[in-house]
């Protein structure tokens, strides 16, 4: 079975069950500190992939570190992944499962680049036009990106919306080359 498949279905039960435990938002904060945790620590994703390792100091390496800091059921769930050997692909399995949360929840994120900071009014009415072009909610992630002159690009999955100056006037050129653009 490919990593794609396992990853998907153990985060799939994963989800299920905190939906079903009612325990879907703790759970989720839980699984965000572990992703960003492996992110930034290669040596731990190397420590998980490494066969040599005996699954039970695995276990143990893990517990310390994120005692006290996750709840039961993720606990629990960490253990059942450590025993069913598929520890490797542990952060594949969380980042797929946040994934799955947000569409189940019909949370879409959003990248967003603009040439400065947008204002709050701003941000409200591109979160409005969205939301009821995409029937999600809008989470943004916003970068400054000189380049675009004015206006904004949107980036959603694999869906651009362009709506920069930079991307009109590239519109414009093509027209006046073509000829197509006249100036009566």
């Amino acid at each position: 079975m490919s990593e794609y498949q396992v990853s998907n279905r153990y985060a799939g039960s994963l989800l299920q069950t905190t939906i079903d435990a009612k325990n879907l938002e703790e759970t989720s904060k839980d699984i965000e500190l572990i992703v960003n945790v492996l992110s930034e620590n290669h040596k731990l994703q190397s420590m998980l992939s490494n066969p040599v390792i005996k699954p039970a100091l695995k276990l143990s390496i893990l517990n310390e570190i994120f005692q006290n800091k996750i709840g039961s059921q993720t606990t629990k769930f960490i253990k059942f992944i450590v025993d069913k050997d598929r520890e490797d692909l542990m952060f594949s399995i969380f980042k797929k499962f946040l994934e799955l949360k947000d569409e189940y929840l019909r949370i879409v994120k959003v990248e967003v680049r603009t040439p400065f900071a947008f204002a709050h009014e701003q941000e409200e009415q591109l979160r409005k036009n969205l939301e009821s072009k995409l029937n999600k909610k809008i989470i943004f992630q916003f970068k400054i990106d000189p380049s675009i002159i004015g206006g904004f690009i949107a980036k959603v999955g694999d869906t651009v919306f362009d709506a920069s100056v930079k991307h009109q006037l590239e519109i414009l050129k093509k027209q006046f080359l073509k000829g197509g653009a006249s100036l009566n």
